[in-house]
């Protein structure tokens, strides 16, 4: 059987980061296999239909790099098929089962659904559809009037079960399913008949979802057997959890994968991070390219039990990818988080020969792109938006005036320095410390908040070489000056 996968969702909402987890694993798979990987886009809930929810489900696709094979214009660019285009496939095949004595019209009024639903409850039963119009004559629909919907009639004894990939065969009791509705009043049909139509005419193979999805599966698989086809096999995959192992939530932190995007995250580390999101590849491997996913991924290395989003390891990873990163890309990637991070104050365009020079400086210091700008503002702003507390920190905390000797001499030490070089600033700046009888440390902290406006900064001698002489002695002027007003 050739592979076909679909990725289906509802856009209804902004996709959180299991929906895009089970569209990675419908790619992945599609692509092991050789097979296809399809979009299908189920806005058949008019009512709540979002266009700002599709397009962040497009792009989230497409950030990840998970490109689809074919749509309804085959031959051109391929734009995801759209139930509401295909409605009447759907209302075909619902005459079809309610010619066959496999459903049925409903014309039950919603406040008629209420007062029933309203009565079991006080007989403290399950509230279901109680079958009035089950059994109506032709006489008794045309008196009842109105547009009904369709109801599919759900045998009323026996069993109904499937087999599923990942966790065996499951099996209901046909007492415990209502006559579920599969085509609405409005002519739009609900996800059980059109998940099941559309999956037969696109001759998908396997259907990969969320486990929430496993109590709907037998009313799918009833419908199938009315229709006589061969239903695809099922991977219901696992929850996701936080790490209290409570259901992953906004309270975890961004639940949208643009969220993380915007965060300053790589699309390949959040590949790599939702691949490893139920499926292993060992008992050791982590970091994770794309075509090793690819070329190993398997239904059989799905695991039944729930997955934990780590955010912690998630912003580890990301750190791994961007100290990894080629260096045109890296500053290329940097100078776009500034050109939108930094303050209007600062020049643009943004100097790409600093960026060019930062970027090696900056490698191993940041996790995630928007720290960036915190951690390199310095360089391309003279509006540097520190105070006397941070410009004196621990060290000089009760020494504002030793503080001001440190940056004059300071001054005079660099000013006469031969070479601009990182070393040789280094080297004289360490003997300033000892002349000073201070730690080098605090005399270092002192520095870097003077000369880049951050306590937290690329490497402090890398960092005045870049930012040149002149630029440096001006700012352990000004530096001086601010404490000196302080001071006053």
């Amino acid at each position: 059987m050739a592979v076909r996968v679909r990725y289906a969702p509802s856009p209804t909402g902004i996709p959180h980061v299991g929906n895009i987890r089970t569209a990675l694993f419908d790619w992945l798979f599609a692509r092991h296999e050789g097979g296809a990987f399809i979009v299908r886009i189920e806005d058949t809930d008019q009512a709540r239909y979002d266009e700002r929810a599709l397009d962040a489900i497009l792009e989230s696709l497409r950030w990840l790099g998970l490109d689809w094979d074919e749509g309804p214009d085959i031959g051109g660019p391929h734009e995801p098929y759209f139930q509401s285009q295909r409605l009447e496939h759907y209302q075909r095949y619902a005459r079809q089962l309610i010619e066959a004595g496999h459903a049925y019209q409903c014309f039950c009024s919603p406040e008629r659904l209420a007062e029933a639903r309203t009565e079991q409850q006080k007989r403290k039963e399950p509230p279901r559809y109680d079958r009035r119009c089950r059994d109506l004559s032709d006489a008794g629909r045309e008196a009842e009037g109105g547009t009904p919907v369709v109801r599919f009639r759900t045998p009323l004894e026996g069993q109904t079960s499937f087999h599923d990939v990942v966790r065996g065969d499951i099996e209901f009791e046909n007492v415990t399913i209502d006559d579920f509705i599969i085509l609405k009043s409005d002519g739009f049909p609900t996800a059980h008949l059109a998940h099941i139509v559309d999956d037969h005419l696109m001759e998908i193979s396997h259907v990969l979802r969320g486990d929430e999805w496993v109590s709907s599966t037998p009313r799918q698989i009833l419908l199938y057997q009315a229709l006589g086809w061969e239903p695809p096999q099922f991977v219901h995959l696992s929850i996701i959890l936080g790490p209290d192992k409570a259901k992953l939530s906004k309270r975890h932190g961004a639940v949208s994968v643009l969220d993380y995007r915007d965060q300053g995250y790589l699309p390949e580390a959040m590949f790599n991070f939702l691949g490893l999101l139920g499926w292993s590849l060992d008992d050791h491997s982590v970091v994770i390219d794309r075509e090793q996913f690819v070329q190993h991924f398997s239904l059989e290395r799905i695991g039944k039990n729930p997955a934990v989003f780590d955010l912690e390891k998630l912003t580890w990873m990301n750190g791994v990818y961007l100290r990894e990163l080629p260096e045109e890309r890296l500053a290329d990637l940097i100078a776009e988080r500034l050109e939108s991070d930094l303050p209007p104050s600062a020049p643009r365009p943004i100097d790409r020969e600093t960026v060019r020079r930062l970027a090696p400086l900056i490698r191993e210091r940041i996790k995630r792109l928007d720290e960036i700008a915190g951690m390199t503002e310095g360089f391309f702003t003279d509006e540097l938006p520190y105070g006397a507390p941070e410009l004196l920190g621990k060290g000089f905390k009760k020494d504002a005036a030793g503080a001001q000797e440190a940056l004059r001499q300071a001054k005079a030490r660099i000013e006469a320095l031969p070479a601009w070089e990182h070393e040789a600033l280094e080297a004289s700046l360490r003997s300033l410390a000892e002349d000073l009888g201070v730690k080098a440390g605090e005399l270092f902290m002192l520095l870097r908040v003077a000369v880049t406006g951050r306590p937290v900064s690329p490497p402090l001698f890398e960092s005045m070489e870049v930012l040149g002489r002149e630029r440096c002695l001006r700012r352990l002027d000004e530096a001086a000056g601010r404490l000196a007003d302080a001071g006053d």
